[in-house]
């Protein structure tokens, strides 16, 4: 899993519509960096440094995948997508956009590209105000202060006057919070774990993971599969059923919603190709005794990917016991899977191709599955 860096970041604009700049450069950071956790007040603020028009100047905490060289790179492009022309001479200018590093989570970083923290950031009253906002207790790492410590003793003398008017979150977009239990179905190696990780840390959602790995019958599953069948789809189905009722009966008041990479009716899509007919009609009963208590998702995203693509990604996972997966087990996965879809028209399902797509590498393809899903609410 990557890791997560948590960027405080300054914003501002004294050329053009200054609002929109602002606004517009919010966008960019959530389509092109990371998701935006939250936007301080807007201030209008005098021009420091030389003669222009007033600013307009804010921060936001955003949280990136991005290191910090790709990071300052990435807001470069920003900048100047949005009309901002630097001069070869260091002086102040007015300008559309104005985007700086003030924190890369706690690190000193001292190089040609990036200095963080921000060198002039305690000596900024535009700076300080609004991120004391969403920031009071950050340690400076170098200055060992607290932020609102460091607007306190701030020299500067600027009048800055709050705006009435906020930026908008671009995260808002996506109504997954209006369900209450979302799951995210595909077969083996197409991405879901992924997508319920990436939806869990950006909606504040609680996250049910399949416990596959903590299972010692599936590497023996795939040595000897006609011995191991009715074991291994006996032990997930108890386990899935103690799992999901487990945690849906727990209460979660710091989350908005859940999300799980499976739902439960994997097992009988599974035991149907693996089991010999008289141990599935076995196992179909028992399943139904324990399915008709479950509760069922609000919303049933199937990820489909082809199966050229399945053998990619189970290749570049690495795991082991599944490097033999022949092509026809997984196309009968997939045909019982639209199949169980097909009939079960009770169920709010939504069929999304990412065949063509790598969410977890490119934030683009990630959106447009937000955006996918989000037609659906």
């Amino acid at each position: 899993m990557n890791t997560h860096h948590k960027v405080y970041i300054s914003l501002g604009s004294n050329k053009g519509d200054r609002i929109k700049h602002l606004q517009d450069a919010i966008n960019l950071i959530f389509k092109e960096i990371g998701k935006v956790n939250i936007i301080a007040k807007v201030y209008n603020t005098p021009a420091i440094g030389f003669d222009g028009a007033d600013f307009l100047n804010t921060c936001a905490l955003i949280e990136t995948e991005l290191p910090s060289d790709e990071l300052i790179q990435a807001l470069l492009q920003i900048e100047t997508k949005l009309g901002r022309t630097r001069s070869d001479v260091n002086t102040y200018e007015s300008r559309t956009i104005d985007l700086d590093v003030l924190f890369f989570d706690e690190e000193i970083i001292q190089n040609q590209a990036l200095q963080v923290p921000h060198p002039e950031l305690q000596n900024r009253r535009f700076v300080l105000q609004p991120l004391s906002e969403i920031a009071a207790k950050i340690i400076h790492p170098v200055f060992k202060k607290s932020i609102s410590e460091l607007l306190q003793e701030c020299q500067d003398e600027s009048v800055l006057e709050p705006i009435n008017i906020w930026l908008k979150n671009p995260s808002k977009q996506y109504k997954l919070s209006n369900f209450n239990y979302i799951a995210i179905e595909g077969n083996i190696g197409a991405g879901k774990t992924s997508l319920a990780n990436k939806i869990s840390h950006d909606f504040n959602a609680k996250l049910i993971l399949e416990r596959f790995a903590d299972n010692p019958f599936l590497p023996k599953f795939y040595e000897d599969a006609k011995r191991y069948a009715f074991t291994l789809e006996m032990s997930f189905l108890a386990d899935r059923y103690q799992q999901i009722s487990d945690d849906l009966s727990q209460l979660d008041l710091f989350k908005d919603f859940i999300v799980s990479d499976y739902d439960i009716y994997k097992s009988l899509i599974f035991s149907k190709i693996t089991l010999p007919d008289d141990e599935f009609k076995l196992y179909r009963k028992l399943f139904y005794l324990m399915y008709k208590d479950i509760a069922k998702p609000e919303l049933y995203v199937y990820l489909y990917q082809n199966t050229e693509r399945l053998q990619e990604n189970i290749k570049k996972r690495g795991r082991d016991y599944e490097q033999n997966i022949e092509n026809a087990y997984l196309e009968k996965i997939n045909a019982g899977y639209l199949d169980f879809l097909k009939n079960k028209t009770e169920l709010n399902v939504k069929i999304i191709d990412i065949s063509d797509k790598d969410f977890v590498k490119n934030r683009e393809d990630y959106l447009w599955i937000l955006n996918e899903i989000s037609n659906e609410v």
